[in-house]
Parts: structure tokens; sequence; C-alpha cells
């Protein structure tokens, strides 16, 4: 491919947005049709995230809380993608996507279940289309291709959409899932968050490719980059996708741009060691929660009162999923044993006699 050739790809991807950092409308055609209602519904979820978030850094601090991974900066990014969603759609996320899939339904104590590595926190109700989130970087990719593949197959008229971060545009996992979903036509929307530094690493080390949106051109699929911290831009581009591929159109891959303002997890790392101050700076101007509540405001929409309704809410839910989460049963050796197998072979049948003795005593 020549140069020239490069650029004219490269140049397609210019970065969609509706609301700029004032919270002003420089899209209008591309607005969605939202009601009162719904604006505010997704301004309630972000300034519920933000809490919860905040609440569960605190709880991990206290020993109180497994492994985390912040998501404060990218709630436009997972809530404007999530509210895009059919309740009947198949979500599978990554190790940060867990307000994507407590908005789908899942019970906010499952969810900091899952985070202390309990087993009720992977069991997922029957009625929910959701998978616990991955911890292999990218291999949700795949996983989506063939449950995307498994829903076309049965004419469902649903899609499954995952998310990964910048990083895991850099796995072989992600390449092969797009471009299996890509020959196969299948209902699938793939998100990457892209945060600039995955884990530290920046994005510009991580490829040669100006856009991550880019990729799509060689998997054959629908690509575009998203303001991420614009929710309403997330949500349209999701919607849009997500139209796209019931009518038999294909998967997309969509590249928010977003930021992280905390550390990668919760297990030591230090973001000061590879992101500036001034880097912080500007981001923290472009905060989605800031943008869209200037937006909302300058609607009557929102106000200090009902912000604050959501934090009170927030906290009080917060504090009853803790108390739920505390009363669940203790794990036991034979817990795990048990749910590996329907029927246990000979070596773990042996291990379930000793552990049942030892834990009788």
């Amino acid at each position: 491919m020549s140069t020239r050739t490069l650029e004219q790809v490269e140049s397609q991807f210019e970065t969609f947005q509706i609301l700029n950092e004032e919270g002003e409308v420089v899209n209008e055609a591309a607005m969605p049709e939202l009601s009162d209602e719904q604006l505010q519904e997704l301004m309630r979820r972000m300034v519920y995230t933000r809490i919860w978030d905040q609440r569960a850094i605190s709880l991990n601090r206290q020993g109180r809380l497994g492994f985390y991974a912040p998501v404060a900066g990218q709630e436009a990014s997972m809530l404007g993608s999530q509210f895009a969603l059919e309740k009947k759609d198949w979500i599978l996320p990554g190790y940060r996507d867990i307000p994507q899939i407590v908005f789908h339904g899942l019970p906010l104590h499952q969810a900091f279940l899952w985070s202390r590595g309990h087993f009720a926190g992977g069991q997922i109700p029957d009625e929910l289309n959701i998978m616990i989130p991955q911890i292999i970087i990218g291999a949700q990719i795949i996983q989506t291709a063939g449950v995307a593949l498994g829903l076309k197959r049965k004419e469902t008229n649903t899609v499954a959409i995952t998310y990964t971060g910048d990083g895991g545009a850099s796995q072989g996992d992600f390449y092969e899932g797009m471009n299996f979903a890509g020959a196969y036509k299948a209902p699938a929307i793939f998100i990457v968050q892209n945060n600039r530094f995955a884990i530290s690493v920046p994005v510009e080390k991580q490829s040669a490719a100006k856009t991550i949106a880019q990729k799509a051109v060689a998997a054959g699929i629908e690509g575009i980059q998203v303001d991420g911290m614009d929710v309403l831009a997330v949500y349209a581009a999701t919607k849009d996708a997500r139209t796209r591929a019931l009518a038999g159109e294909g998967p997309t891959l969509i590249e928010t741009l977003t930021y992280r303002y905390g550390p990668h997890t919760m297990a030591g790392d230090d973001p000061t060691r590879y992101r500036s101050s001034d880097l912080d700076d500007e981001w923290t101007k472009k905060d989605p929660l800031v943008r869209f509540r200037k937006f909302l405001e300058g609607k009557n929409l929102w106000n200090e009162e009902k912000e604050n309704e959501v934090v009170d809410q927030a906290k009080a839910d917060i504090k009853e999923a803790i108390k739920e989460a505390d009363a669940a049963p203790k794990q036991k050796v034979t817990d795990l044993i048990g749910f590996m197998f329907e029927d246990l072979p000979s070596n773990l049948r042996e291990q379930m006699e000793e552990y049942t003795a030892k834990e009788s005593k």
C-alpha cells in the first residue's frame, strides 16, 4: 500500500461527536431521538456509576473488595453504548465493564462478589444475557464472534456486544474475532475503549495505525471513531451499529476515545509513572459528566437537587449491596471442586473426600 493510499484510508476516520466540551450541540443532524426522561436516565446512570466507582476504590483500600478496575472517565463510553441495547442483547464484558452488566440487570451485590472472587458472583441469572467478565485480554472478542454467529443462525433478532481497551486491540484474538464475524456477517458490535495507555504503554507505541477504528478495514467491516467522553455520540454510534447488524449488514468496530482518571487497576498500578499531570488536566476538562450536565442544565432537565438525589441513592444501594455480599456463605474448597464437573473424575473424588472430612471438623 502506498503512503498516499494509507493516508486516504486514515482520513476517513474523523472523530464522531455530538456534544463539545461545553455541552453544546455541534452535530444537530446526528442527535439521537431520546425523550427528556431518557436523557435524564443517562445522566442518572453516569452520576450513579461515578459514586459507585469512588466507593469501590475506598472499599478496595479497606480490604473489603477484591480485584477492581476503576471506571471514572469512561462512563459515557460504557453507559452510552449499553443504553442503546435491548434487554435481549448479549453483553460479553471485560474486567472493567461491570457497570454495563449491572445496568443490563446483574444485581449489584453479585458484582461485588465477583470482585471478591466468590463463585456466586459468576452465577448469572438465567434470564440475563450476559457473560461473566473476561480477565484474559481480548479473549471476549472471539467469544463474541461465536455468540453473534449463534444468534444469527437461530434468527433471534439480537446482537452481541463486547468491550476491550486499546491494549486488547493489540491481541491476536482481536483480529481473529473481527475477521470471523465479518466473514459471516455476524450481528456483533466490537467496542474498543481507547483510554490511551492500556496498562501503561501509550497507544502510539502499541500500533503504527493512527486510529484503532481503521483496523476494521482489513476485516471488511464498518469502523468508526467516536468521542468517548460524549455520551450522546456513543449512544448514536452504537444504536446505528445495532440497526445495521440486525439488517444483516454485519459487525461494526467502534473506537471510543476516552480516558480513565484512576489507575489501570487497584493492584498497585501508579499512573503518574507514565502519564503527565498536564495530560490529566487536559482530559479532566473533557469529563463526560460535566459535559452532559451542562447540556441538560441548558434544557432545564438537570439541577443540583436531582444530582444529590442520585448520589444519596447510589450510596444507599452500595451500602445494602455490600451488606448482602458480606452475608454470602463463605466459600469452601468442596464448593469449588463440586462446580467443576457434573461427574467428578477419580482424582477430584479423592480430593472431595479429603476436604469434606476437613471441613466437617
